[in-house]
């Protein structure tokens, strides 16, 4: 069964389960313990760290391994907050970053600090020159700012260089979370701290990393620990550890090449996607992207039932937002970028993903996605057309602007993509420059109906409060 989510976690790398089984049998001391055994342990531990500490591109005493990459995000922003708190309260982050940074943001702001979110384009990239605007229009002095280097659900690579160029100039320290980029290579640019995660890579779950430069003001919080340098409290899984070392190394030697073919399949879906089947769009930087990742969105079909059509066909993709995937809600990375929620599916490639896997999923995608809208009652292509027949979920009656009759769809109590279904199937019996308004309750609405008249030609009006939920108002442009 073809495994195609490798960003929410990659199989286990023959090397790391190698150098879990021989660490079990050589790394079961206490490291602190001055025998024989605690010393061969120490070794190992020590080994792990600096082969970590090279891939990562810092010092050895610099990283320390914790129990998670959220762990490490948590901790990071935690200890940078707190070790610069007579700086400022000032928090700055993207609007894509994964949720655990977006939690630790909320943590800060309802202890009483600010944060700023930096908008990103379309693409999901952050505007050059971003950070600097948010540093220099910030409501007090930053204290901390926060960038992945790639996105975890589009993919798109973020220009850590010049945001830290740009923090440097201002005396702030920038955290980057390399989760998902660390296995193709080292984060370039003057960075404070780093964070990631070896379930990303092909490690074991449970071993995070956090790099702090030296130089940087960290306090460590809770009580004090003699391990990991008290920034990691807790006997230490070293065996795990080992195993994450051993596996990001063998990655890296393999990355250039993987990352060549990767792409290469990357493109084939990125490609062949919108010609095999109508009214789809592909997310995320054509270019300044993840080798192995892409992502793309479906009109009128619902994310869940979709995921599980794909599972039953033989394939594990992921939908919805990869943060919050048990509750398939809009996704706050989507929502930023301004693209369709709805449909939203997540191929993400493992090492040594072949090329015949690929091919049997294009070739079975058209037939999953025709079903899935056959399932919702979605319009066929010419759905101005093939509406005429269909008994439209709507009402006309007065509302517009200056005297014009509207069309209004009640979708109350309707998840998407129902609504947008529901519009579509209407929007032809207006003329011409006439309006539609539809009613709806589901949030995802409000990404997705604009979303809906961006690919389909129609004028997104705007939207207004309603007795219930929101109206939606289209103009027939197409």
């Amino acid at each position: 069964m073809p495994y195609f989510d490798a960003a929410s976690s990659a199989p286990l790398h023959p090397v790391a389960r190698q150098a879990l089984l021989a660490a079990l049998d050589e790394g079961w001391a206490d490291p602190a313990r001055l025998y024989r055994e605690g010393r061969r342990a120490r070794l190992l531990l020590d080994a792990a760290r600096e082969a970590a500490a090279e891939a990562v591109g810092c010092r050895p005493d610099e990283l320390t391994f914790t129990s998670s990459g959220t762990r490490a995000l948590h901790d990071g922003i935690a200890g940078a907050l707190a070790g610069r708190r007579r700086a400022g309260r000032h928090l700055v982050v993207s609007a894509v970053e994964h949720s655990a940074v977006l939690h630790a943001a909320a943590a800060h702001e309802a202890g009483g600090g600010t944060v700023t979110e930096v908008p990103v384009d379309s693409t999901g990239r952050i505007a050059p020159g971003g950070y600097a605007a948010a540093l220099r229009d910030a409501p007090g002095p930053t204290a901390l700012a926060a960038l992945q280097s790639a996105n975890h659900e589009v993919g798109t690579r973020q220009p850590v260089a010049e945001a830290a160029a740009e923090c440097a100039e201002a005396g702030v320290p920038l955290l980057v979370d390399a989760a998902q980029s660390l296995a193709w290579g080292a984060v370039a640019g003057d960075w404070s701290l780093l964070t990631a995660s070896a379930h990303k890579w092909g490690g074991p779950s449970g071993v995070g990393l956090l790099a702090v430069r030296k130089g940087v003001r960290f306090a460590d919080h809770g009580p004090a620990d003699e391990r990991e340098s008290g920034r990691a409290p807790g006997f230490e899984n070293i065996p795990a550890v080992v195993a994450a070392a051993a596996s990001l190394r063998a990655v890296r030697e393999e990355s250039a090449a993987e990352a060549e073919r990767l792409r290469e399949l990357v493109d084939r879906i990125r490609t062949r996607v919108p010609r095999l089947i109508p009214d789809v769009e592909v997310v995320g930087d054509p270019e300044r992207r993840l080798p192995h990742l892409v992502t793309f969105s479906c009109l009128y079909v619902d994310g869940e039932t979709l995921l599980h059509e794909l599972d039953r066909a033989g394939f594990s993709v992921s939908s919805g937002s990869s943060c919050t995937s048990s509750t398939l809600t809009p996704s706050h990375v989507l929502r930023a970028m301004g693209v369709l929620s709805e449909g939203n599916v997540r191929v993400s490639l493992p090492l040594g993903t072949l090329e015949e896997d690929v091919e049997r999923f294009l070739g079975l995608l058209p037939d999953v996605v025709r079903r899935v809208r056959g399932q919702l009652g979605a319009p066929e292509r010419d759905e101005e057309v093939a509406a005429r027949s269909v008994a439209p979920a709507a009402v006309s009656g007065p509302g517009g602007e200056e005297g014009e009759d509207e069309l209004v769809v009640d979708s109350l109590g309707k998840l998407c993509p129902i609504p947008v279904i529901e519009l579509a199937k209407v929007i032809g019996d207006v003329p011409v420059g006439g309006l539609v308004t539809v009613l709806a309750d589901d949030e995802a609405a409000r990404l997705d109906i604009p979303a809906w008249c961006a690919m389909r030609g129609h004028e997104y009006v705007g939207e207004r409060p309603a007795d219930r939920g929101t109206a939606y108002r289209v103009r027939r442009r197409a």
